[in-house]
């Protein structure tokens, strides 16, 4: 398939790679250039516009945030500035006011959005084992799902409204950070108790938490390393006010979101911009004066 893929972060990288690989046609574009150098060595071909991205069949968005999705669909040169009949599948964590307006600009430009964020670190990412949520017209969800299986290990269709999606990739991220900050307040408590951290995550993980999320980060919150960010604090906060937005909209009381915002703004106050989001733990050990 003749594809385009607009975002080379991290994740972005990984997943065009895993693309390539599957066989399909990738062409790039990111407002770094120089990021595409790896892609491109290995036959990728660099894109001038995101609106030249958009020239095969699927245009991919992997971006940090609303900002960058709204500048590459409607800005000048965006996907949406020429005529293209391109599936816009967008991964970003973004909005759900902003999924609503991609799919009606998308609808009244002749083309269709497929909303699809994804679950998963930058490692499951690089091993094709990401997880897919996606939302989106039947046809389309048909035609693009020879690409979530190149990149992921599952996908979930959650409806034929975009936006149901990213309200799913939100709720979703808030239960991590919920996760996290569970594990950081029992680990804290064990530790001044005189136990372990390891010997704590032993115990939860081997009984009744043996989900990725409590192995996943309860290891980094073990070994206390959380630098090179997999998932930076200051994403986090961005969706934490995401999801704070969909909540007021939808009139949903979210007391435990107020303590994770509060601590991500505290950990990046204390920690600086690059730590990863399970950084939180060193706040709530700071707060018990560990």
């Amino acid at each position: 398939m003749k594809i385009g893929f607009v975002g080379l972060g991290n994740m972005g990288v990984a997943m065009a790679r895993n693309l390539m690989r599957a066989g399909h046609e990738v062409t790039v574009w990111n407002r770094s250039p120089e990021k595409a150098e790896p892609l491109l060595a290995e036959g990728a071909r660099r894109a001038a516009t995101p609106a030249e991205a958009a020239s095969g069949e699927v245009v991919h968005t992997m971006l940090a945030d609303d900002r960058a999705v709204e500048a590459v669909t409607f800005g000048e040169n965006g996907i949406l500035s020429v005529p293209t009949r391109a599936i816009h599948l967008s991964h970003s964590t973004i909005g759900v006011p902003l999924a609503e307006r991609l799919t009606k600009a998308h609808a009244e430009h002749g083309s269709v959005l497929v909303s699809a964020p994804v679950f998963g670190r930058p490692a499951a990412a690089e091993a094709a084992k990401l997880f897919v949520v996606v939302a989106g017209p039947d046809g389309a969800i048909e035609t693009c799902q020879p690409l979530f299986d190149a990149v992921g290990q599952k996908s979930f269709i959650v409806g034929d409204n975009p936006p149901a999606a990213n309200l799913v990739k939100l709720c979703g991220n808030f239960t991590i950070l919920a996760a996290v900050e569970a594990l950081a307040e029992g680990m804290t408590l064990a530790e001044k108790g005189g136990v372990a951290k390891a010997k704590l995550l032993e115990v939860l993980t081997g009984t009744i938490f043996g989900a990725p999320v409590y192995q996943i980060y309860g290891d980094i919150l073990v070994k206390d390393v959380f630098r090179p960010a997999g998932f930076s604090a200051p994403l986090a906060l961005k969706d934490m006010g995401l999801v704070a937005q969909a909540a007021t909209d939808t009139r949903v009381p979210m007391p435990v979101l107020a303590v994770l915002r509060d601590h991500l703004l505290s950990t990046i106050a204390r920690e600086g911009e690059d730590i990863d989001c399970s950084g939180i733990a060193r706040t709530v050990a700071a707060n018990a004066g560990l």
